[in-house]
């Protein structure tokens, strides 16, 4: 995996240096720190209105920073109602701008300055200022609420900007200073702005879908003129233009849309403006095709160049191939076959009644000519040009030694490649022959250790044995299970890991050898990560991961209920399946008379009630067996109102089954995704509601639940809405079996095709080093929390890819203030979203626990 990573690194290198600019941007990457923080910008880049001293100047403005008097602080005290005052960065070029931090004066305890609120301005050529907004029309950004923390804060919408602006808002006098950082990456696309006619609104049967360009940042009047917006968001809309990416807007707000009726002519120009001149090669449009609506993508583009002051006379002409049978959305790519311009217009010719587009990028070569927004290093001032303006001129001498390098570049590349390669081979055969003898070694300690580990229940021996015992079985077998296994090849995908990536297994493995149950502060057991018994369960996953103390006494004891006459239950629906069975939706007739009077249902004797069935296939090995059995006796002792029941088992004759609480409105995910918050948009939609009152107590019921279960030393390790069902007034279980579902699949990440990992929900130490806690499970319930705040209408880190997802992990073990975290909510408010930070801390031991979290929820829930 190490080898294939460098490979893939080299490669990406080789084509960064020969290939073109491609300039697609995406906002869930770009969120890089621009250099306050850093040092990158350099102090004459930092402006300000004005500053109290010459300590407070705009220099310490710097996140992050403590030198001078620690921030930049205004010379008068700031006003309601009065945006004078300001603290300015230059980038020196275009910038794609996604996320702001901001932090007061601390000053080692002296300060206690603070901008509560405060607003952007941005310019990308330092004459024009605009004002941002997000996506609801808000100007006022929300800072901090104490001098010394950092409070990061999303751009939704991103900015492409050269020049960027703060300016405090505060509701009464006060006195404010401020440190900040820029988040984003380099606007690569070279485009300052597009003119287009605006966007239209489409009337449909259930309600109106307005196409209009709603973060457009020029004039709009009957014509989108000098600004950038939605076309230029990174944002790409859905197959349905009824939906969004965007949560709690209207219907068609991912893209901008015209009909052809209110256009003559037949087509819509749209006229964009660069930074400079540049060398096209390609325009890519993403455009929606849902063809029955009447939208489909262009049939013609004609494009014209202006490379100085005049538009070429012989446009270019292109057209796609109609797609009426995929109603999907995509990017059309239109070759400009190098055409040098400062400009384009291109008429987008009507193929249907409507037209609508979410994104367009330009890729061009920028590799000879200088730009006029960022000076050349000449080490001059800025807006200072030297003598000879190089400006569109091509410098022959440059361009020889460039290419010399590049060529030079791609010999060495080349050759580590093949090196690198020639190294695998080898290391391949060496596995082989190691995994053959391991194999041997395993297949002979399962049928030894897995009968002295029976015979020491059978005969009731000392609990040292049976704990060493128990543990050595586990430890050897189970790290080669298909499922939750050797998370920490994952390691592997992050260069500093590599060649350490077996370091944290053999450590795992020693460590639990000596590994005792320790209590902490709150009282609640924990224990170490290495010391547990990972039980097979039969569709595949990990029910829960348990200490092998906890395991001993468990599984000594009888199974606590009843066997269930199988004809009693009548098959409605198959939930999913895994390597060892599956798992049924079934109606039980008479369920009622086989309880313990602790069950309580509130459905009449004569009526069925809804269970799930794990069913484990006859076929299934003697491993797989004794694992559901022990299952059976694990989840008999699970008693809360939080966790689903066993309520009875089949295991007089095969197929094995045990048969658990079912909840009659499903799992939490889909049954919040059918919902809508309380609001206006859920009335024009006329959507079921959910209020965010009851949003907290279904919170707060599955942190009682996962407090319950972190009393026993039980990690859950597939916290998510899809494993927590909902019944009626909104009660929550947490449940074991959203993994096996079909529907979920897209939410795990194989590897090698052997373990299947909920890499989004879960922690870096987890992903990485393959330790899982209760402390991962306080991570993965504040991903939790996000998706119920969220409806989820969104996968977490949905901008992200699988491999995207993985390398962020590796900012949080670098721990460099690089890391992505997921936004905060539209509807979440600063208290709960602080115990999502709290749960994503990177030192295991900062994070709360659920005794704490608990406590939290109940204090904000209303």
């Amino acid at each position: 995996m190490k080898h294939l990573w460098d490979i893939h690194f080299l490669l990406l290198i080789l084509l960064y240096l020969i290939g073109t600019v491609m300039s697609q941007v995406n906002p869930g990457v770009c969120r890089y720190p621009l250099g306050m923080s850093g040092g990158q910008i350099q102090d004459e880049d930092i402006s300000a209105s004005s500053q109290w001293s010459e300590s407070t100047a705009a220099r310490y403005g710097r996140l992050d920073f403590e030198e001078g008097d620690g921030a930049w602080c205004p010379e008068i005290t700031v006003e309601p109602d009065s945006l004078k005052e300001f603290l300015q960065i230059d980038l020196r070029s275009l910038h794609f701008i996604t996320l702001v931090g901001t932090q007061g004066r601390h000053a080692g305890g002296i300060g206690n300055e603070f901008a509560q609120m405060y607003k952007i301005k941005y310019s990308r050529d330092g004459s024009r200022w605009i004002s941002w907004r997000n996506r609801q029309g808000k100007q006022v950004i929300e800072g901090n609420r104490n001098a010394y923390d950092i409070v990061l804060k999303d751009l939704e919408p991103p900015i492409i900007a050269r020049f960027v602006r703060f300016m405090p808002v505060t509701d009464h006098s006060m006195n404010v200073c401020m440190r900040v950082e820029l988040y984003g990456c380099e606007w690569l696309d070279g485009l300052v702005s597009y003119n287009a006619p605006a966007g239209e609104q489409m009337t449909l049967p259930a309600h109106p879908v307005y196409l209009n360009d709603s973060v457009y940042d020029g004039a709009v009047i009957y014509s989108m003129t000098e600004g950038l917006g939605q076309l230029t968001d990174g944002v790409c809309g859905l197959d349905d233009f009824t939906h969004s990416h965007v949560y709690n807007v209207w219907p068609g707000y991912d893209y901008v849309g015209w009909n052809n009726e209110s256009f003559p002519s037949g087509y819509v120009e749209i006229m964009f403006e660069f930074d400079r001149t540049r060398n096209f090669t390609t325009m890519k449009v993403h455009c929606n095709n849902m063809f029955s609506r009447h939208v489909k993508a262009f049939r013609q583009v004609v494009c014209y160049f202006r490379s100085e002051s005049d538009w070429e006379a012989t446009p270019l002409s292109f057209s796609p191939v109609v797609d009426e049978k995929n109603p999907s959305a995509r990017f059309v790519t239109v070759n400009l076959a190098n055409h040098m311009a400062s400009a384009i217009k291109c008429q987008f010719y009507f193929a249907d009644a409507w037209m609508l587009f979410s994104e367009i990028t330009f890729q061009s070569d920028t590799a000879m000519y200088n730009t006029s927004l960022a000076p050349p290093k000449t080490g001059l001032p800025p807006n200072t040009q030297p003598e000879d303006d190089p400006t569109h001129k091509v410098d022959d001498s440059n361009t020889r030694i460039l290419i010399g390098c590049l060529v030079a570049i791609i010999f060495i590349l080349v050759a580590i490649i093949v090196i690198i390669l020639w190294r695998q081979v080898w290391q391949k055969m060496l596995e082989k022959a190691s995994r053959r003898m391991l194999d041997d070694e395993l297949t002979a300690s399962l049928s030894i250790q897995s009968e002295t580990f029976a015979y020491n229940h059978n005969h009731n021996q000392s609990s040292t044995t049976s704990e060493q015992e128990s543990s050595s079985t586990y430890e050897r077998i189970f790290p080669l299970g298909p499922d939750y296994q050797e998370p920490s090849r994952l390691i592997c995908k992050l260069p500093e890991f590599a060649q350490s990536s077996e370091e944290p297994a053999s450590t795992s493995t020693a460590a639990s050898k000596s590994t005792t149950t320790t209590v902490v502060q709150d009282g609640v057991p924990h224990y170490a990560e290495a010391d547990i018994v990972n039980l097979q369960g039969v569709t595949g996953s990990n029910t829960y991961a348990i200490p092998a103390v906890t395991m001993d006494l468990l599984s000594g004891k009888d199974v606590a209920v009843e066997e269930f006459p199988r004809k009693l239950l009548t098959f409605k629906e198959k939930l999913g399946e895994g390597q060892f069975g599956e798992v049924h939706l079934c109606e039980a007739e008479g369920m009622q008379e086989f309880m313990n009077k602790e069950f309580l249902f509130d459905i009449p004797e004569e009526l069925p009630v809804l269970v799930a069935v794990k069913m484990l296939r006859s076929d299934a090995n003697k491993n797989a067996r004794n694992d559901f059995l022990k299952e059976i006796k694990i989840m008999s002792r699970l008693k809360d109102p939080n966790i689903i029941r066993l309520l009875a088992v089949c295991i007089y004759s095969d197929p094995l089954c045990m048969i658990t609480e079912y909840m009659e409105n499903g799992d939490l995910n889909q049954f919040l995704s059918r919902h809508e918050p309380e609001g206006q948009l859920a009335l024009l939609s006329n959507a079921p509601t959910v209020s965010f009152n009851n949003l907290c107590y279904m919170a707060t019921q599955i942190a009682s639940g996962m407090k319950y279960l972190s009393s026993l030393n039980f990690v859950h390790r597939d916290l998510a809405t899809r494993n927590c069902l909902v019944g009626k007034k909104y009660t929550i279980k947490i449940a074991d079996f959203g993994m096996s579902r079909n529907l979920y699949s897209g939410d795990y990440y194989r590897i090698q095709g052997r373990a299947v990992l909920p890499i989004r929900w879960m922690s870096w130490e987890s992903i990485l080093l393959g330790k899982f806690t209760t402390a991962s499970d306080v991570w993965a319930f504040g991903v939790t929390l996000w998706e119920i705040l969220n409806f989820c209408k969104e996968q977490p880190y949905s901008q992200l890819t699988d491999e995207q997802v993985i390398e962020n992990t590796g900012e949080f073990f670098r721990d460099q203030k690089r890391q992505i975290y997921l936004p905060q909510p539209v509807l979440c408010p600063d208290s709960l979203y602080k115990i999502m930070l709290s749960c994503w801390r990177r030192n295991t031991k900062e994070r709360p626990s659920f005794q704490e979290i608990h406590k939290a929820l109940l204090e904000i829930q209303p």
